[in-house]
């Protein structure tokens, strides 16, 4: 009898004491989650892949490799979305509503993006969108919840205008028709326009297209009898585009010239293999371009695991996973609103440099590279040579 009197007590002691720790140190032991959600499967699926890698990376990077947040594991959840904004919609609300996690970082598509902004406003949890790029994710569409690290069609354009426009240029543009194609062209529109320049035709074509006749042939007639520098934008995301039948055309005899973003090194290739050395416009990225530690790191250690240089959407990944653990580190958990609190205009390191979101659209403010193109015999690809680079407060 006395025996189980004192294990009674001692369970009432024990539970007394359980009870009586700060709420605090019982979520201290709980993991961090994160939810990441990429097109893995798809056209864009390089992109995704890179961006995984990316994350993964910076979160050893940035927790000095312990892969731990105030002493809280972290745990990752990758789900695949397949670019569907359905599927999307699908896989952000099973990670908040199931896995219960803390925050969402994605996706890859712009169009999918854009399904899952009100998601993050159901749960009220904050979603970090990386890579998606369309203007709307941080504009008409956006919610208090929703913080992005990747660049915007804004910033895109800013790069590219500095690029070519100048009073008197004539451009045309051709991009894919949804959401990153039309925001990216309605951001170059009106940067080119601010020095200059005109937009005298638009042409938008679907995403998988593989035909481009037609709307090379309105770029021609729009552009041929016009004075002054003459370029054709190319603004598009994925595999194929219209450059090589660009080129076929002999554009250069009409006396246009084509212009278009950095890329991945897959696509860099491509330009080589099309002989576009000498093409001028703005990049995101390119690992020999920015100059820090951290990019240091990342290029060597990337370079060391997969035999190759980290690529456009890995310092991507990189760059969002260090702002979510360094946003955890200054709300001191992972509570939402001191999260929300803790970003806004919040500064954080990442390979490009610092990086800042915005108080008023939670948009990161970021470096971005105007380049020419050199080819080099050693270099598989075409190297996007850095001839101007805007800081983050001039995007």
């Amino acid at each position: 009898m006395k025996a189980r009197l004192a294990v009674v007590t001692l369970s009432f002691t024990l539970l007394t004491s359980l009870l009586a720790l700060p709420a605090g140190d019982a979520a201290a032991q709980a993991p961090v989650k994160i939810g990441l959600v990429q097109g893995l499967t798809g056209p864009f699926e390089v992109y995704a892949k890179q961006a995984v890698t990316g994350f993964k990376l910076g979160l050893e990077y940035a927790t000095g490799g312990k892969m731990d947040v105030l002493g809280r594991k972290i745990d990752l959840l990758v789900e695949d979305d397949q670019l569907k904004p359905d599927v999307s919609k699908q896989k952000v609300t099973k990670l908040y509503a199931d896995d219960k996690v803390d925050l969402v970082v994605g996706t890859t598509s712009s169009a999918a993006a854009l399904a899952i902004l009100p998601v993050a406003a159901e749960f009220k949890k904050v979603l970090v969108v990386e890579p998606a790029v369309a203007d709307s994710i941080t504009g008409e569409h956006w919610n208090r919840y929703i913080f992005r690290t990747g660049r915007s069609s804004g910033q895109d354009a800013i790069a590219n205008a500095l690029a070519v426009a100048k009073p008197g240029a004539s451009i045309a543009t051709i991009a894919q028709d949804y959401a990153f194609g039309r925001d990216g062209v309605a951001a170059y529109k009106a940067a080119v326009e601010k020095f200059g320049a005109k937009v005298v035709d638009e042409e938008y074509t679907p995403r998988d297209a593989t035909d481009f006749t037609a709307p090379i042939q309105k770029i021609i007639a729009a552009l041929k009898d016009k004075s002054g520098p003459k370029y054709v934008a190319v603004i598009w995301a994925g595999k194929g585009g219209p450059y090589s039948q660009l080129v076929a055309n002999r554009l250069d005899k009409a006396g246009i010239t084509i212009t278009s973003g950095g890329n991945v090194l897959d696509v860099l290739k491509a330009f080589k293999g099309y002989n576009l050395e000498g093409m001028v416009g703005g990049a995101y990225y390119y690992y020999e371009i920015p100059k820090n530690p951290i990019n240091d790191w990342l290029v060597r250690e990337h370079t060391k695991r997969f035999n190759e240089p980290p690529d456009f959407f890995t310092c991507g990944g990189f760059a969002a996973a260090m702002a979510v653990v360094t946003a955890i580190q200054k709300a001191g958990g992972t509570d939402t609103e001191k999260l929300i609190a803790a970003m806004e205009g919040m500064e954080f390191q990442t390979p490009k440099g610092k990086m800042m979101f915005r108080k008023e659209d939670h948009q990161a403010l970021q470096s971005m590279y105007v380049f020419r193109m050199t080819s080099k015999p050693d270099v598989a690809w075409l190297i996007p040579v850095l001839t101007k680079e805007l800081s983050p407060q001039e995007t």
